[in-house]
């Protein structure tokens, strides 16, 4: 299954829960009382906090797609080219030679959100999935800012 198939499905699983707690919790406030309507309470913020974290999931890999397919219309995706252990995973020693190349790119272009993205896939190849989400996040927020601003209807009377 695709990572965008596999996103969706937990998504739509996620929902269920969500939707599923929140009656719940409404039935909890219906029943009166302090302890149930606090109890009902409680349990209608869990959805509401997992709404507000699947949301800016969905976000995040919505722009970190876009900025792949900016890169793939140009030719200059990074490439997957590493050698990869039974498991499927790059082999280490590779993928710490990369990413002391890419870093080095980083340094020379702090502000290039292709190298940013670039390291992402760098950090993530060396299996450091925390600080891969924190380049992507760079190279989203230096993409979003260089891009131009959308003019809408600036004709408009």
């Amino acid at each position: 299954m695709t990572g965008k198939r596999m996103a969706v499905v937990m998504a739509v699983l996620l929902g269920a829960y969500l939707f599923f707690s929140a009656s719940r919790a409404v039935d909890f406030i219906r029943a009166g009382g302090l302890v149930p309507i606090l109890l009902g309470l409680a349990i209608l913020a869990l959805p509401a906090i997992g709404l507000w974290a699947l949301w800016r999931e969905w976000q995040f890999g919505q722009a970190t797609q876009r900025l792949g397919q900016d890169l793939a219309a140009r030719g200059e995706l990074p490439l997957d080219d590493l050698p990869r252990r039974p498991s499927g995973r790059p082999e280490r020693a590779a993928a710490d030679a990369r990413f002391a190349e890419v870093r080095v790119r980083v340094e020379a272009d702090p502000d290039s959100w292709e190298r940013w993205f670039e390291l992402s896939t760098a950090y993530d190849a060396a299996g450091d999935r925390k600080r891969a989400r924190q380049a992507m996040r760079r190279a989203i927020a230096l993409h979003n800012a260089a891009a131009p601003p959308s003019t809408g209807d600036s004709g408009a009377a």
